[in-house]
């Protein structure tokens, strides 16, 4: 059976970064591109983040562009989200995700596995 395991989140000032890790396990990982979403209280989950299979292309949401880059190890079965510049609206649960389906890589239903969960705050 698959299972994400999301960590690294925490609570930060505005301006500082954090680095987000998700480890894999029960699935082929190498195959797969990875997403990151997340979801601030109150509100929906968005997309933040896709990295391809092989790490070679990376798409963003606009509003985290030239701030977050997403990486992945494949060798660790492991991908990452590296934070800078963080800003009180980063605040929410960050989910990383396996991408099973053709479709667009914002929408959620393209996402079979799913993580728990991080939680990341930023102080202001």
């Amino acid at each position: 059976q698959g299972q994400l395991v999301e960590s690294g989140g925490g609570l930060v000032q505005a301006g500082g970064s954090l680095r987000l890790s998700c480890a894999a396990s029960g699935i082929t990982f190498s195959n797969l591109p990875m997403g990151w979403f997340r979801q601030a209280p109150g509100k929906a989950r968005e997309f933040v983040a896709y990295i391809s299979a092989s790490g070679g292309t990376a798409y963003y949401t606009d509003s985290v562009k030239g701030r977050f880059t997403i990486s992945r190890d494949n060798a660790k079965n492991t991908v990452y989200l590296q934070m800078t510049s963080l800003k009180p609206e980063d605040t929410a649960v960050y989910y990383c995700a396996a991408k099973m389906y053709l479709g667009n890589h914002m929408r959620e239903a393209m996402y079979h596995y799913w993580g728990q969960g991080t939680q990341v705050t930023v102080s202001s």
